[in-house]
């Protein structure tokens, strides 16, 4: 958040990637400009691969399809227009078109086989209900941390801003012609769910016979004992309350009733301990996608909720709906500094 570079300047980073295979994804991250500059695009997949990923021989190169979503609102002139109200600004701003890797209302042409569906949800507020037009179950294989254990056979997964889900959908028993959209369903969960629409169209052009079996199993994931946990941290989300500033009225989060002041720390962790946290929507207004820097963590329980079995494994972002709490556990890095 404190490290910006001016226009026309450039910075290079260098970093040692120490994470097994998954698909992440990278934006900036400037206090106070987050969400403009990833509404304006400045967000792309990052996609981390190793050996035990390949020894598996998932669907690759074409058959492998990279999907971020976003939503936009455009002006006449074909502009983007992001141009929040204060209560957008504490709501998310969504926009009225889907986008797939910035572009509106695309068509893939498939073939009768399984493809790799990498996901990404790059919305700046909107949760989505990701689902296919005929119902037709597609098989969960990974999320943000990378592989999940085994597969997970689904006809619809919630998707928050942040969250990744890497699914395969098997296209080979549909008729050749047959037009088939992912597609997002109503829901009660997002403020801006009331209505189902359609994102992406797939088409099936050409007949080809695979040989690709989907594994049974498709990695092992250490699971953290809770008895491993140094501390316990509880975190609660009230809802937001209205602020003066500058002369006018904005809207702001507070966790534990404190505002993010970039130069406060409020929490000091030992390096390489494992902990429990506790973050309590119970009383708060609106979902929260809860993401942590630096680390991947484990979810143990949704208090007034259920954890849905493509939220298993390791995590980065977890949908924290209205009314619930979040335990999670994770270990953290051994390297020091301010996250």
């Amino acid at each position: 958040p404190k490290d910006v570079f001016k226009p026309n300047s450039s910075f290079n980073y260098s970093f040692k990637i120490n994470q097994r295979a998954a698909t992440t994804w990278f934006h900036p991250h400037p206090h106070g400009r987050t969400a403009s500059q990833v509404y304006s695009g400045l967000a792309g997949l990052f996609i981390l691969r190793d050996d035990q990923e390949k020894a598996l021989n998932l669907p690759s190169d074409e058959f492998e399809l990279p999907i971020l979503l976003s939503d936009k609102r455009f002006s006449a002139d074909g502009s983007l227009d992001y141009s929040p109200t204060s209560s957008e600004i504490m709501t998310g701003y969504p926009g009225d078109r889907i986008l797939v890797n910035n572009a509106w209302a695309p068509v893939i042409q498939v073939r009768t086989r399984m493809y790799r569906l990498r996901i990404v949800n790059g919305s700046n507020a909107r949760i989505y209900d990701l689902a296919f037009s005929n119902n037709k179950l597609f098989y969960i294989i990974g999320n943000d941390g990378g592989l999940m254990e085994k597969p997970v056979s689904a006809s619809h997964a919630l998707l928050g801003p942040g969250e990744r889900l890497d699914i395969i959908s098997d296209f080979s028993k549909e008729d050749i012609g047959t037009e088939i959209f992912l597609q997002s369903n109503a829901n009660s969960i997002s403020l801006h769910g009331a209505n189902s629409f359609k994102i992406l169209k797939f088409q099936i052009v050409s007949r080809e016979d695979e040989k690709f079996v989907l594994p049974a199993k498709l990695s092992v994931i250490e699971i953290l004992s809770p008895s491993l946990s140094k501390r316990q941290r509880a975190f609660s989300l009230p809802a937001a309350h209205m602020a003066a500033i500058g002369g006018g009225h904005t809207g702001m989060h507070t966790i534990n009733g404190r505002a993010y002041d970039i130069n406060r720390i409020d929490e000091s962790v030992k390096a390489g301990d494992v902990e429990i946290w506790e973050i309590d929507n119970s009383t708060g207004d609106e979902p929260h996608p809860m993401h942590i820097h630096g680390v991947q963590f484990q979810i143990i329980e949704k208090i007034g909720g259920r954890i849905e079995p493509y939220e298993k494994g390791w995590k980065d972002t977890a949908l924290l709906k209205k009314g619930e709490k979040l335990k999670i556990i994770m270990r953290f890095p051994t390297e020091k500094g301010v996250f």
